[in-house]
């Protein structure tokens, strides 16, 4: 995907009102729990890019706070009557923090058990002077998991034969551990045989989602009396074993639009060989009609800087007749760092290093009534405006619009390595479903709040580039599993906030950004990729070439992987793997790549030359703009590729008939729809729209 430019923050012309009550709320006391001194050793000083949970301590301006929900980017200071921290005092000479208390309360020291059992493990902990955040419960030097609220207690199942230690670590809000002592049990006999399977499951009820997925949920099934517990369910379609999640529900997707499918559902339990139930009774759905281009998917980016420069807003969509034609918007895009999605920042963005956000654009910008997609000027202090609230504007009017946030891209990709690991995926994917599913923004410039950008994306767009191999930054051997688990989590808990909410990726189409990845793997979590079948030349290339060529030519002279960058070769690598076609879209690019200095030899194709001068980047210009300069068009006939030359300058772009044949061969090869990047560079008219959404009915 193409990145931001690098540019300045939007400036403000004024201060309005909303900024001064925030001056004159700066002098209501915050809430205080503790009027002398309070002891500030070891705890961190506010900063605006970290995420503070309810109870974690902070330093600011010489006072010791406490955040009462979850919070960042809003200083203790910037809205004290909200009630956000509590002012625990000011920084003085107490004590250092006093580690919490634990006692293990369960099972009792030299207890016996018989094998099979099920055994409970709880502790009672506390701390003197703050709260604690978690215990941790041993089985030996193994987890037998985690309590983050009192009682604290997990369960040991299906206990084995032999002596077991447990022990609890509780851990407070500022990172101090205490180890509880160990109590020591004894499990004998042989553990029963557990031949009972689960119950049916009941209430299994399906509903579509969209014209590709279907969702799905049931009540849970019990186990019998000492059985070894419901440990999952399988889902059936149309007879066929689909899916064996643990929760009690399930999205189906990559389906056909407008057709019926039928499903039943088992519940296994843990035993060995497991038991399972009988199937549920059958449901059946009948998937959504497709979108504007009839059962094929249209999806189009609009990027957060076109609101300046390119003068591009939401309202552009609308007017020029290619909202009807849309079934789903990206929003390009948000930025990962820190191990989170970062949201609620303004400042320039850089290449080097991965910062920059334009929260201004996102949601606190005001649009006027003329720029408005419903005729309704923002007003100064409501929780949502910008492109955002635009967006939800623009979904209001056509309601089977999805808008999906993407994440990452070109330019802010690099630190996606990081959250994706082990340690550090769980977290990262609760703060972007918390910020974009559940909208819960920071309170910037009279904006934002709890829910504030609720119901404005209906899923998440992964624009990773590139996992292992290399972008902007290099990747690591370890992205691959770690790609694939990410992906996995986001599923898990998109799910778990709402089945039906959307999860898709915009994959490299080089052979090689596809085979250092597991498609086969990762695709069963994904309603559907988006396959970036451009750029696959441009002016870093010392000659002329098809920037997104439908297939290979013999005459190309690029070798190794360059011989096999064309769209049909980047589609072929992903049906080799295992991904459904239905589940794969073909990428238009709306912009052209261009060289100048070109000699006039075999059309300009396959000729030296440098970067041609653009509107916005040099070897870059916009459909619009090439659409209307002079010059000859061409075809490669083997490639099936055109592109413009004046004798001097030679353009790579896809004209409307060139989209119209890529539209057929989406159709030949039956996949699941196209997607282009960007709106902008459209014309007023939403020519490549209207060819695309024609193209596939």
């Amino acid at each position: 995907m193409k990145h931001a430019p690098v540019k300045a923050a939007p400036g403000k012309a004024a201060r309005h009102a909303g900024l001064l009550l925030s001056g004159l709320l700066a002098l209501v006391a915050l809430p205080t729990a503790q009027a002398q001194s309070a002891s500030c050793a070891a705890v961190p000083a506010w900063t605006s890019s970290t995420i503070y949970n309810p109870g974690d301590k902070l330093v600011y301006q010489n006072h010791l706070y406490q955040a009462n929900i979850q919070i960042w980017n809003a200083p203790p200071t910037h809205c004290p009557s909200c009630g956000w921290y509590t002012d625990l005092g000011v920084c003085g000479t107490g004590g250092a923090n006093q580690p919490p208390s634990v006692t293990l309360t369960a099972p009792t020291n030299g207890a016996s058990f018989t094998a099979g059992s099920n055994i409970a493990v709880s502790a009672n902990a506390s701390d003197s002077d703050g709260t604690v955040s978690r215990v941790e419960f041993f089985r030996g030097t193994a987890s037998l998991g985690v309590d983050t609220s009192a009682p604290y207690a997990v369960t040991w199942a299906n206990a084995t034969t032999g002596s077991h230690a447990f022990k609890a670590v509780a851990t407070d809000n500022n990172g101090a551990s205490t180890t509880s002592t160990t109590s020591t049990i004894t499990i004998t006999g042989t553990p029963p045989v557990d031949t009972t399977p689960p119950s049916v499951p009941t209430g299994l009820a399906a509903s579509a989602l969209s014209s590709s997925s279907i969702g799905l949920s049931w009540n849970a099934s019990t186990d019998n009396p000492g059985g070894t517990g419901v440990a999952g369910y399988d889902v059936y379609r149309n007879g066929s074993l689909i899916a064996s999640p643990t929760a009690t529900s399930y999205t189906s997707t990559g389906l056909a639009a407008n057709t019926t499918y039928s499903f039943t559902v088992r519940a296994r339990d843990n035993a060995s060989p497991a038991n399972a139930s009988a199937q549920s009774g059958a449901v059946s759905a009948t998937t959504l009609n497709g979108g504007g281009g009839g059962n094929k998917r249209v999806i189009g980016y609009f990027v957060q800087w076109g609101i300046y420069g390119r003068n591009y807003r939401v309202k552009n969509i609308d007017t020029s007749g290619s909202a009807a034609k849309m079934t789903h918007i990206n929003y390009a895009f948000g930025n990962v760092r820190n191990n989170r999605c970062e949201v609620g920042i303004t400042q320039p963005t850089d290449q080097n290093t991965g910062v920059g956000g334009d929260a201004f654009a996102d949601y606190t910008k005001s649009f006027g009534a003329g720029e408005s997609v419903n005729g309704t000027a923002d007003t100064w202090n409501q929780p949502l405006r910008g492109s955002w609230n635009q967006l939800k504007q623009l979904k209001a009017k056509y309601p089977n619009l999805k808008v999906l946030i993407s994440l990452g891209g070109w330019t802010y990709s690099r630190n996606f390595s990081s959250a994706a690991s082990p340690a550090n995926r769980q977290a990262f994917v609760a703060s972007c479903i918390d910020a974009y599913i559940k909208g819960n923004l920071p309170v910037t410039d009279s904006a934002g709040g709890p829910g504030a950008a609720a119901g404005v994306f209906d899923g998440i767009d992964i624009d990773w580039e590139y996992p292992v191999a290399c972008g902007l930054s290099c990747g690591t051997p370890a992205d691959n599993a770690n790609f694939t688990a990410l992906l996995a989590e986001f599923r898990r808990q998109l799910d778990a906030v709402r089945p039906g909410l959307l999860l898709t990726i915009a994959a490299g189409a080089g052979v090689d950004k596809v085979r250092v990845t597991d498609p086969a793997a990762y695709s069963q979590y994904l309603d559907y990729i988006n396959v970036m079948t451009y750029d696959f030349h441009g002016t870093w290339d010392p000659q002329t070439n098809h920037h997104s060529s439908l297939f290979d030519s013999p005459n190309d002279p690029s070798t190794g992987d360059q011989k096999f960058y064309n769209s049909n070769d980047a589609i072929e690598a992903f049906l080799s793997r295992g991904v459904p076609a239905s589940k794969l879209n073909i990428g238009i690019g709306f912009y052209g790549r261009g060289w100048t200095g070109v000699p006039n030899v075999n059309n300009g194709l396959y000729q030296s030359g440098t970067a041609a001068p653009g509107t916005y980047e040099a070897g870059n210009e916009d459909f619009k703009v090439l659409n209307t300069r002079p010059g000859t068009i061409y075809t490669d006939a083997n490639a099936r590729a055109t592109w413009k030359y004046d004798g001097n300058t030679f353009w790579s772009y896809d004209t409307p008939a060139m989209v119209t044949e890529k539209m057929g061969y989406v159709k030949a090869q039956s996949l699941g729809g196209a997607f282009f990047w960007e709106f902008s560079g459209d014309d007023a008219q939403g020519t490549l729209v209207n060819t695309i959404s024609n193209g596939l009915k």
